[in-house]
């Protein structure tokens, strides 16, 4: 079947796209236990990003189960295949010239590097939401954790399947400790410099 296949080679370069949109397209992930706080903060630095001038699009974990993934479910298999889908996707926005921001558990650390190797490990930009589990299970805002614990939902991270911490994210978060608006400064202030390319039309807020 592959021998059928022939991609398109494009007119527009991404380069070309880099330039209409002066930015460099990185791709931002963040990655953490459930209830750590992970796309509250994918939020708030998208949101940021956007009044800076910067042309984004955010990736959720809920949100790409219930579409483009919602075929798969929660063992070891699926969780990988979800993650490569999910990075295959990151790809062509990062041709498009985009700044991609993921919030995904994505707890295997084979996994993470899988996704750097893809896109480009310059292009990938790993924060790291850190939360105890005590604290992820209270605010528990989904009753996920009760769940697991209960056994209805099977292989739940941090529960009964493992969370691999990333060993050497650009920006560690402690999601217990600081404030959303002192994380959100935080990835802000390591990751500008990186997807900069010119002057924006706002200056960056940081």
């Amino acid at each position: 079947m592959g021998n059928h296949i022939h991609p398109t080679t494009f007119k527009i370069s991404k380069s070309e796209r880099i330039k209409l949109l002066n930015q460099n397209p990185k791709l931002i992930w963040f990655t953490g236990l459930s209830g750590s706080g992970k796309s509250t903060l994918a939020n708030a630095v998208e949101a940021q990003l956007y009044e800076s001038g910067f042309a984004t699009y955010l990736l959720d974990g809920d949100n790409v189960r219930t579409g483009l993934n919602k075929d798969l479910g929660f063992s070891d298999s699926d969780r990988i295949e979800n993650i490569r889908r999910i990075a295959e996707v990151a790809k062509l926005m990062l041709h498009a010239g985009l700044i991609v921001i993921s919030a995904f558990i994505s707890p295997f650390r084979k996994e993470r590097e899988m996704i750097a190797g893809l896109v480009g490990e310059e292009n990938f930009l790993e924060v790291f939401v850190d939360c105890p589990l005590e604290v992820c299970e209270q605010r528990d805002v989904k009753g996920l954790y009760q769940k697991a614990r209960a056994g209805i939902i099977p292989n739940f991270t941090g529960i009964d399947s493992p969370y691999e911490a990333p060993l050497n994210p650009i920006v560690h978060v402690h999601s217990d400790k600081e404030t959303l608006e002192e994380s959100v400064q935080k990835v802000l202030a390591m990751i500008l410099g990186k997807i900069e390319a010119g002057e924006k039309p706002n200056p960056p807020r940081v």
